[in-house]
């Protein structure tokens, strides 16, 4: 089997597992929905009183809440990626099977990680974006272009995603256990990608920062890029630049971590 069709393979497999959880992605999708009601009349009433804040409209502030809530699971913002599965082989020794595979240790996770980001794309994230706009005013762009813009700026917001949440899970090889930093990953999840504000609407330098880190990526390019307000390939190049810094971060540190390895779990 050539590379590239074996990790095609292991991102179809990663889809085919998520498939499977039929009532937890029903409750994912009602949970989402739910939210999605509650921040909307919460970003109306802001909106009333901070008209324009960070530079959004009232439709576009609805947008954002609806594409949070679309890319909530996808991203796996709060963890619970391919990163968790990592820190409990590493935590049991099962990496070490892993690691004689004759594959990529940090692309075969990146596979497996993609191939669960497009199942609750799919799978739980449409549903309420569809909901959002059924319901709700929305800016959405009337041609192809901005759609096909944001799904590439969606991919790589998928990439830089998993290259967080993968260098977290390679501090378990010295941590022994994920606990800690997994709580630190939702955190920081939470607070920097813009989930619950658009970091565009952070005051002063702080949210001049806020918008040049890693998390930026997850979020608010791919809705600046839907909505028209950032040239997309701007975003693309921010995106690709934070993905490769961090992958390669990512291939530094395995590095480090395999290269005199202790298989935990006897």
């Amino acid at each position: 089997m050539g590379a590239g069709r074996l990790y095609v393979t292991v991102a179809a497999g990663g889809f085919r597992r998520y498939a499977t959880y039929r009532a937890a992605t029903a409750a994912g999708v009602f949970t989402n929905t739910v939210f999605g009601v509650i921040l909307v009349y919460t970003y109306l009433a802001l909106w009333d009183e901070k008209p324009h804040l960070g530079g959004y409209d009232q439709a576009q502030a609805v947008t954002y809440v609806w594409l949070g809530q679309c890319l909530y699971a996808t991203l796996a913002i709060q963890g619970g990626g391919a990163e968790k599965d990592l820190m409990d082989r590493i935590r049991t020794g099962e990496i070490a099977v892993d690691l004689y595979r004759p594959a990529d240790l940090q692309l075969w996770w990146l596979a497996s990680d993609l191939g669960r980001s497009l199942f609750q794309l799919l799978g739980r994230g449409v549903i309420p974006f569809a909901f959002g706009a059924l319901f709700f005013p929305m800016a959405l762009p009337v041609g192809a272009g901005p759609w096909l813009a944001c799904l590439v700026a969606l991919l790589l917001a998928m990439v830089v995603s998993f290259a967080i949440r993968y260098l977290a899970a390679l501090s378990v090889f010295w941590l022994l256990d994920g606990m800690g930093v997994s709580q630190a990953v939702m955190i920081a999840g939470v607070f920097f990608s813009g989930i619950v504000l658009p970091l565009n609407a952070f005051p002063g330098a702080f949210g001049d920062l806020v918008q040049v880190l890693p998390w930026a990526a997850q979020i608010q390019m791919p809705a600046d890029v839907l909505m028209g307000e950032i040239d997309p390939w701007r975003a693309f190049a921010f995106q690709a630049a934070w993905a490769l810094v961090l992958l390669a971060a990512g291939r530094l540190l395995q590095s480090a971590a395999t290269r005199r390895v202790v298989v935990q779990g006897g």
